[in-house]
């Protein structure tokens, strides 16, 4: 029998503290970096919105994402997974990991049953409106800003879970699409569609949440604010606008754990 190597791995809901909601993210921990073909390869094979690949280093782990199609600089849910394995099982006395990412320093803490996510802030900026923008979407937004994705805001949240996107459409844009309304119960509501990524929709967008914050916190004049993503499976979180970085809080659960057999 050849000689294969182990690679653990965990899937985790995050966003939510029920199973079967949130964001499922899968979590590889490594010793070292694997070819980044081969890490694409797995995140292909896993089929999820994100992998997550973890290696340890001085202060903390270096962290990469990985959607179907390809590495990303930034993804937030896929973060706080990486964090709820390593509270949970790589060093369960930690308060606060330090992850390092194309996207620079990342921190999580651990306040009783929340993770807390610390991301750089991307504020949204006005922008034209791309004609494959509106009609992908099939509505017209109040609000059109662009910042790491595409932003549209409607008025209301029925519009929002009203929307059925032509994502052959667009995929065809230079970056995803947030669209955002304030919510019935929350303070804003939100979808996100990625499908150039090989993500029509995802269901919880943690890296999303560093444009809309900025956005909501402005015009609701509100630093602290409840935030709901209504996709099918559905997750929450509190985001708070600390200037030139976002902190997001939610929970996680785990789904599974194991090992992939590499060649």
């Amino acid at each position: 029998m050849s000689t294969v190597m182990e690679c653990p791995i965990y899937q985790v809901d995050a966003f939510t503290g029920d199973l079967f909601a949130g964001n499922p993210a899968a979590v590889c921990p490594l010793q070292e970096w694997l070819p980044a073909e081969l890490m694409q390869s797995i995140a292909a094979e896993n089929n999820l919105s994100e992998t997550a690949f973890l290696v340890p280093q001085a202060g903390g782990y270096g962290i990469r994402w990985f959607t179907p199609q390809a590495e990303v600089d930034l993804c937030g849910h896929a973060t706080l997974a990486s964090a709820f394995v390593v509270f949970e099982f790589l060093d369960p006395a930690l308060r606060e990991v330090r992850f390092d990412s194309k996207s620079g320093p990342l921190t999580v803490t651990r306040k009783h049953q929340l993770l807390v996510l610390d991301l750089p802030a991307q504020a949204p900026e006005p922008a034209a409106a791309p004609t494959d923008l509106t009609r992908g979407l099939g509505a017209e937004p109040r609000e059109i800003l662009r910042a790491n994705y595409w932003l549209a805001v409607f008025d209301d949240e029925r519009a929002v879970r009203a929307l059925k996107p032509d994502m052959r459409i667009l995929a065809r844009l230079d970056r995803p699409v947030t669209v955002t309304a304030p919510g019935d119960e929350v303070d804003f509501v939100s979808r996100f569609f990625g499908p150039s990524l090989g993500v029509d929709e995802d269901p919880v967008t943690g890296s999303a949440h560093c444009s809309m914050t900025p956005y909501w916190s402005k015009r609701l004049e509100k630093r602290v604010l409840s935030a709901r993503q209504v996709s099918t499976r559905g997750g929450e979180m509190r985001c708070e606008d600390g200037g030139d970085r976002v902190l997001l809080a939610g929970r996680a659960t785990l789904y599974l754990r194991g090992y992939i057999y590499l060649p």
